[in-house]
């Protein structure tokens, strides 16, 4: 036959759109057009296909081929159509069968030799294919990723030849069951942090409600440290969550599979841009808030960050996801993840040491303190100090309590929770907070009176509420104390208080 169709997969965003491969050989002077919105590495694919069919000992057509992506108005970008177009070429030139080409889809960028390298996105695609009815043929460094998604309908190659001797009937592609790594010894443990009662309470409260947090204390008093043992004591992640986050990562082509199911934890320099941060590009890709899906994202260093990527933040941190739209197209990704941001309380650093060694002025503070928005922090729900420890409290502290003890206490919380309302807390909607997050009498009358002193926001209150619900969960309580209303109202501070 002089015409072959296959069927392969775009990547928008999180979605992974059907693409039809059709290849038609005919009569004509010897050519090579691939039409249907294919950008300039589909266009190359013409020298990495001619180069691969010859140096696998097949024939390349010296007549007149045209290459069809369909839909042509879905713009088409990477090596992942080499694969199709060469079958398609030595499906309708007669020399593989053709007529099980309707039951795969097929991705892989080809090497010059006839090797299969490795796509990005391998394991979106798959996900988008589960209800195609169709396997799917990948290569075999992306097999084993897009297998976590569905292994039986992930097939591996090596090299275009296996591919064609699978659909010849001559030689069966398998793909091995991914081993999957477990959690064990993957986070550093929070015995590690000595002293720091008051903002290793603060990690505690933040994990169990998901609540974003920000730690604010002189140098090398451990906040970096706090941040890098939170996901150490986050619940497990679900499958759902799991293959989520996954998929995310497999966008970026930096997906291994010692990452399944271990809590993203994405730590961006504070030199990084507003499109790194969030997002996008001539071909959107997620930025770190989404590759912080399912996980924390720790901003060191707040002040230093541009105050452009910084005010991006406030969407997302609201609704958990991020669109991003360009005149072409536009690409939606999620971005639930946990913030954890550390600042120093000066530019020195040093304001309120016991050394005195702060020569800052009021001014250059309140500059300092300024290029973080109120809208920004008031979206914070947990403001903690972190103070500096003494030489004897170094030496003489006792380890700390282990994040297995902390994660179970944790656990039982989010438990109550998902049993409740199914989300944690920090999910919660104005609605459910008026019929979830009930409080006593004196609890009322605290928080009234927090709200006339402190002029807080509507949101501020909202935020109390939800905090101090997440210490009624973590004690245990249907209802919410006085003394839970109290810590929750003391994670509202002004920084620098």
């Amino acid at each position: 036959m002089s015409l072959a169709v296959l069927y392969s997969r775009a990547l928008a965003g999180m979605d992974a759109p059907p693409v039809v491969v059709e290849v038609h050989v005919g009569n004509g002077l010897p050519a090579f057009n691939l039409v249907g919105l294919a950008e300039t590495e589909v266009k190359e694919a013409r020298d990495r296909v001619r180069a691969a069919l010859l140096q696998s000992g097949f024939e390349f057509p010296v007549r007149k081929i045209t290459v069809n992506l369909a839909p042509a108005d879905l713009p088409k970008e990477s090596g992942r159509f080499d694969l199709p177009i060469a079958l398609g070429l030595l499906a309708a030139t007669g020399q593989i069968r053709g007529n099980a080409l309707d039951q795969y889809e097929f991705a892989g960028e080809l090497a010059l030799t006839g090797a299969l390298r490795p796509v990005r996105g391998a394991l979106a695609m798959v996900l988008n294919a589960r209800d195609s009815g169709r396997r799917f043929i990948l290569p075999e460094d992306n097999a084993l990723e897009a297998a976590l998604a569905d292994r039986d309908r992930v097939l591996a190659a090596p090299s275009l030849l296996a591919v064609c001797a699978h659909l010849n009937g001559q030689v069966e592609l398998t793909c091995s069951t991914p081993a999957m790594p477990g959690q064990a010894g993957t986070y550093p443990d929070l015995a590690d942090i000595k002293g720091q009662e008051g903002p290793r309470r603060a990690l505690e409260v933040a994990a169990a409600g998901a609540h974003s947090l920000l730690m604010t204390g002189p140098p090398g008093t451990g906040k970096s440290m706090l941040a890098q043992r939170l996901p150490g004591i986050l619940p497990g992640m679900t499958d759902l969550e799991a293959r989520e986050a996954a998929a995310l990562h497999s966008l970026t082509g930096r997906f291994h599979l010692e990452q399944w199911r271990v809590r993203p934890f994405r730590a961006p320099h504070h030199s990084a841009s507003a499109v790194a941060m969030v997002g996008g590009g001539g071909n959107p890709r997620p930025g770190e808030i989404s590759l912080a899906h399912h996980g924390v994202l720790f901003l060191d260093e707040l002040p230093e960050f541009d105050r452009k990527a910084l005010e991006m933040l406030r969407e997302p941190l609201e609704t958990g996801r991020i669109t991003i739209s360009r005149a072409a197209r536009q690409a939606d990704f999620p971005a639930r993840f946990q913030l954890v941001a550390a600042m120093n309380p000066c530019p020195c650093g040093y304001l309120g040491h016991p050394s005195g060694r702060c020569r800052c002025s009021p001014e250059q503070v309140g500059r300092y303190k300024a290029r973080i928005s109120g809208p920004l922090l008031d979206r914070i729900d947990l403001h903690v100090h972190v103070p500096s420890l003494s030489a004897a409290d170094l030496t003489t502290r006792a380890p700390g309590e282990a994040s297995p003890q902390v994660a179970e206490r944790v656990a039982r919380a989010r438990g109550r929770q998902t049993a409740r309302q199914g989300k944690p807390n920090a999910d919660l909607t104005p609605r459910e907070i008026d019929h979830l997050c009930v409080t006593d009498a004196a609890g009322q009358f605290m928080l009234k009176q927090a709200m006339e002193r402190l002029s807080l926001s509507a949101r501020a209150y909202h935020r109390i509420l939800k905090v101090a619900r997440t210490l009624a969960d973590l004690a245990g309580s249907d209802v919410i104390q006085a003394g839970q209303v109290a810590e929750a109202v003391q994670y509202r501070r002004n920084l620098g208080d």
